[in-house]
């Protein structure tokens, strides 16, 4: 499902659209963080347009340190059952290839803060 401020998210910024199982592979497997941002109805769930929004902030205020793509509506229901994060908008967080957690929800400021911390810190794979 289109939305003008998740476009924006691919045009503006550049993020891919994961428009299939290979696409979230080929994303997720890559070294290091990556964020894949999965929307939901952005016509049913007003939060999607927020964390839309919400989501480039938080880039740059962790300093690029993670990656982001965008899931379309063909993966977005593969990759919510794949990581157990059912609610959306949602925020997935993998890194080297690992799905590590997720962040379900529009949430405030201070507790994506933490909770992106968090995620962050946690020490690679072995």
């Amino acid at each position: 499902m289109s939305h003008p401020l998740i476009d924006r998210l691919t045009t503006e910024f550049g993020w891919p659209r994961l428009a299939t199982p290979e696409d979230v592979t080929e994303f997720v497997s890559a070294p290091g963080w990556h964020v894949v941002f999965v929307p939901g109805d952005p016509k049913r769930n007003l939060e999607t347009a927020d964390v839309a929004v919400i989501l480039p902030e938080l880039h740059m205020v962790f300093q690029r340190a993670f990656d982001c793509a965008v899931a379309s509506d063909a993966v977005e229901s593969a990759i919510r059952h794949e990581t157990g994060v059912l609610k959306t908008p949602g925020l997935l967080f993998w890194r080297d290839g690992r799905f590590v957690s997720g962040i379900a929800k529009v949430r405030d400021w201070d507790d994506y803060i933490r909770r992106i911390q968090s995620i962050l810190s946690q020490p690679a794979a072995a």
